[in-house]
């Protein structure tokens, strides 16, 4: 059963708390293929640059955030601005209790409503699934999201001192017709949209 769940949309004052969740990411495990938990201001950079094009959502349970997931761009050429790359990050403490798919789900709809229409996720993969650093269960979560693997790379990320591939898994979350709507930058959807899709919005988002 889904646990007491509310989404918002992130604001650069959650860097500390979202660094909390991600630090043990970096530290503990190679879900991230970061060596070093960033510092607070290149973490709150991070969350900044992303809200200018694309959603950053947290979740909250208590007043707490135990979640967050977001999206970027799939590649810098224009030709790929429907395709957008898909990150999310629970507490590990609270996996397997729901607030992943809460958080995917509204993050989906919310790319949709911005006219983009692939999802694209990479992940860290381990070749043996009793790998102390990582397992499959990302793949695992994406695949019952509906995503689909699309391609793996082997051996290209090292760290801990073992070697690890990456997959890439996509989602296609609209049609691809022939004169596709242009892309709404995250700041220009309505808080409308969001409070459909169970996401409060900012203070100052257009009504």
């Amino acid at each position: 059963m889904e646990e007491h769940i509310t989404l918002r949309t992130a604001t650069p004052e959650d860097a500390a708390a979202l660094l909390d969740i991600y630090g043990y990411y970096v530290e503990s495990t190679a879900v991230s293929f970061e060596y070093e938990v960033p510092g607070e201001a290149e973490f709150r950079g991070r969350i900044e640059r992303t809200l200018l094009e694309y959603p950053y959502i947290v979740a909250e349970r208590a007043g707490e955030i135990v979640g967050y997931a977001y999206a970027g761009p799939f590649s810098g050429r224009m030709a790929y601005a429907r395709s957008a790359s898909a990150t999310i990050y629970v507490a590990h403490t609270l996996r397997r209790h729901g607030v992943g798919r809460q958080l995917y789900r509204a993050l989906e709809g919310i790319l949709r409503a911005q006219n983009i229409l692939n999802m694209n996720a990479c992940i860290g993969y381990p070749e043996r699934e009793d790998d102390p650093y990582l397992t499959h269960d990302s793949a695992r979560f994406h695949a019952r999201m509906g995503f689909k693997k699309v391609g793996e790379f082997h051996r290209c990320g090292y760290k801990f001192g073992r070697w690890y591939n990456i997959i890439w898994m996509e989602k296609l979350i609209g049609p691809h017709g022939a004169h596709p709507a242009p892309v709404i930058a995250f700041p220009g959807l309505p808080a409308s949209v969001l409070e459909g899709l169970g996401v409060r919005p900012n203070e100052g988002t257009e009504k």
